[in-house]
């Protein structure tokens, strides 16, 4: 039937509501699914009855139908009875066509002609299931169980033959033939069998199997034999410890010492000779023999490698704790973590706190010669790379090396060497230890071999100079007495280290300790005549002291005006404030103490000198913080406290007002932050001074403290 199309010049906006359905269009409306309303639950309280989900399951299990059983059949004619046997062997001679290579096919095949009683048939069904898979043990031991089973021995024995012959490495095929020639007590027989398995050379359980054999029919001898066979075709440490056990059983001391004796000599170098060893030490501690079980255990210890004796050395200190004396179970003892620290440095050589254990326990034993041979193997593992880092750890090993020759072993020649080899190894070019130089130096000290020392300390300086080398050659230098290598040490020194304050305070100090006044200040005018100075705060504080000392005042006065020419700090302020109120107090104590509490008019005239000189400082100080340094307002408030503590120290002399009348008042702002990026992060407070001075010139000031004192008063009214 033909349908007419559409008029193609139909305009394509035309609704489709005006479309007839009889001409095979569909609406909207026609192809809209309709979904049923969900429905709105207006009760959500819970039912009074409540059903769990096992009543739910179990409902459907009791609710289930009954499943559909086909009819039994009772089969009760000849004829009836072929034709179902007809059936099955067509149902499974189609299965075998389809699925031949199926071998739960053909045994459900063979077992179903077995129950009709059909045996024939169902040896033939065996045979040709063998045909397609011979390899396939199971087949095998099926179909000898099916000739077992209904008595047919000679085809069982036949199906064993054929099986061991066409797979003589299946062990359970073996076994099976066996087990059904013992069952039928053709002893013979089986060993005839087990014989044939022993040509292949089967694996130890196959050899301990015959063994149990023999030993089952009380043939001692012939299981003797056996073992001999078995220990050489498979000649491990294993079998030759159970055929010693075997002996052992049997009384036989004798054989079995003469078993493990040809084992230890044929297997000394075998991976799993610990085992070996461990059961003849046993075996002659319980044959009562202990001097040959130490040697035996002390044997193995030194022919097995450290890595593979664990547990032999278990064995030993359980056996020296149990027999030995306290010597010997020391030994064992040591002999264990010596094994243990051994295996350490074997897989980390360069593990040092490993050695210094190591070296630590041969110390404790005393044995000089295995103390040397352990530093020397220590110090033999150089780190790899040059970097000082790497070797910190390591000349702790030279240096305990050395320290034990002198006090232990009080071989001074070798401690000598040891110095001296430990020097030629360290690369001085990249770095260097001074401590392995001053050891050196003090060693031969102690030998009452002073140039030996000078010499060594010579050779520190010009390959690799330190601060602590300086510092103890000069130290020796001056406990000798001396002085003209003193200074010609601090001229290296300093040479070497020109920014060096502390060489410079302290070449001062010797000279000042000799009395020398006017070289130490020409080295302390050296020193602060350098360019650039390691600390020079401490240089020019040491060189005021020492001017003050020799009551150089004006000097002194000179030296901090020269220091605040190179620096305004605060501290120099301050501390030159306090120089000038105590100036001359020292002399004075030093001769008065003889005066009476009345003093006189020239007294009181310097004291208030020292006052005015204080105040004077105080007042340029303060100046300078006004003036050059404005932003510094928390120092100014500083100098302002520490000025109005002097005052108030003067006592009637000094004027507390002055300073008073400066003083700041200290007020919280807050000003914006801003983060790494300059984005805006908020505000922090902040403590800001106030200074009288500044009021008068900003007047903006003077509104906020007219706020403030509004504010002030305000709580005080508040409060009221």
């Amino acid at each position: 039937m033909s349908i007419s199309l559409p008029n193609q010049s139909m305009a394509p906006s035309a609704p489709a509501k005006d479309a007839e359905a009889s001409l095979g269009f569909l609406t909207k409306r026609d192809t809209e699914v309709k979904l049923p309303r969900p429905t709105r639950v207006k009760n959500k309280t819970p039912a009074s009855i409540q059903i769990t989900a096992e009543q739910i399951l179990r409902e459907a299990r009791e609710r289930q139908e009954p499943e559909i059983r086909p009819p039994k059949q009772k089969i009760t004619d000849p004829h009836e009875l072929s034709d179902y046997r007809l059936r099955k062997r067509k149902e499974f001679e189609d299965l075998i066509r389809r699925v031949r290579w199926n071998v739960s096919v053909w045994v459900k095949y063979a077992q179903w002609e077995e129950s009709q009683g059909d045996f024939t048939r169902a040896r033939s069904v065996w045979e040709r299931a063998l045909d397609v898979d011979y390899r396939n043990h199971t087949l095998w031991l099926k179909y000898a169980e099916f000739e077992m089973r209904n008595r047919f021995v000679n085809h069982a024995r036949n199906v064993w033959d054929r099986a061991v012959s066409l797979l003589p490495r299946v062990d359970q095929l073996w076994y099976k033939y066996i087990h059904m020639e013992e069952m039928l007590r053709n002893v013979p027989a089986a060993r005839q069998v087990f014989e044939r398995w022993m040509q292949w050379q089967p694996d130890a359980q196959g050899w301990l199997s015959y063994v149990k054999f023999e030993l089952r029919y009380g043939e001692a001898d012939r299981a003797r034999a056996v073992y001999e066979r078995f220990v050489a075709c498979h000649p491990r440490p294993d079998a030759f410890i159970r055929y010693a056990k075997f002996e052992m059983k049997r009384g036989e001391v004798a054989r079995a010492r003469s078993v493990y004796e040809r084992a230890v000599d044929l297997l000394s170098e075998d991976e799993d000779a610990e085992k070996l060893f461990v059961a003849f030490a046993e075996f002659e501690e319980r044959c009562k023999e202990v001097e040959r079980a130490r040697c035996i255990y002390k044997y193995a210890l030194d022919h097995i490698p450290k890595g593979r004796a664990e547990d032999l050395y278990r064995k030993f200190v359980a056996f020296e704790k149990q027999y030995g004396d306290r010597e010997g179970i020391e030994d064992a003892i040591v002999g264990k973590r010596r094994f243990q620290y051994e295996e350490e440095v074997r897989k980390n050589p360069l593990n040092y706190d490993s050695w210094f254990d190591y070296v630590r326990l041969e110390e404790s034993v005393g044995n000089k010669d295995m103390i040397r041979e352990v530093y020397e193997r220590a110090i033999s593992n150089v780190p790899p790379a040059e970097e000082k880092r790497y070797w910190q750890r390591y000349i702790y090993l030279w240096i305990n090396y050395a320290l034990y020759e002198e006090l232990d072993a009080q071989d001074m020649d070798t401690t000598r060497e040891v110095y001296r080899e430990c020097l030629k190894l360290v690369p001085h070019k990249k770095f260097s230890f001074a401590k392995m130089w001053l050891m050196a130096a003090q060693f031969e000290i102690r030998q009452m071999n002073i140039k030996a020392a000078r010499q060594i300390l010579g050779n520190a300086i010009g390959m690799a100079p330190k601060d602590k080398i300086f510092k103890k050659y000069i130290e020796i230098e001056l406990q000798l007495g001396n002085i003209s290598r003193c200074r010609t040490l601090y001229e290296k020194y300093l040479e070497w280290a020109p920014a060096n304050c502390y060489a410079w305070s302290k070449y001062a100090e010797l000279e000042r300790s000799l009395s020398e006044t006017e070289r130490a200040r020409s080295i302390f005018e050296l020193a602060i005549a350098q360019p650039a100075l390691d600390m020079p705060e401490l240089l020019w504080k040491v060189y005021i002291d020492f001017e003050i000392s020799e009551h150089e005042y004006e000097k002194t006065r000179q030296l901090y005006e020269r220091l605040l020419d190179r620096t305004r700090h605060l501290k120099v302020w301050i501390s030159y404030a306090k120089f000038e109120a105590s100036a001359g107090l020292e002399d004075k104590e030093v001769d008065g103490e003889a005066k009476s509490e009345n003093h006189d008019a020239s007294s009181q005239d310097q004291q208030m000198e020292r006052v005015q000189r204080c105040r004077a400082v105080f007042e340029r100080a303060f100046d300078y913080f006004r003036t050059s340094a404005p932003e510094l307002k928390e120092e100014r408030a500083m100098l302002l406290e520490e000025w109005l503590n002097m005052e108030s120290s003067f006592g009637s002399l000094g004027d507390v007002s002055i300073v008073q009348k400066k003083l700041p008042r200290k007020v919280k702002r807050k000003r914006a932050i801003t983060s790494e990026d300059d984005a805006p992060a908020g505000f922090e407070e902040y403590y800001d001074y106030i200074f009288p001075d500044e009021v008068a010139m900003a007047p903006n000031l003077k509104i906020l403290e007219a706020a403030y004192k509004w504010k002030k008063q305000k709580v005080d009214t508040d409060d009221d």
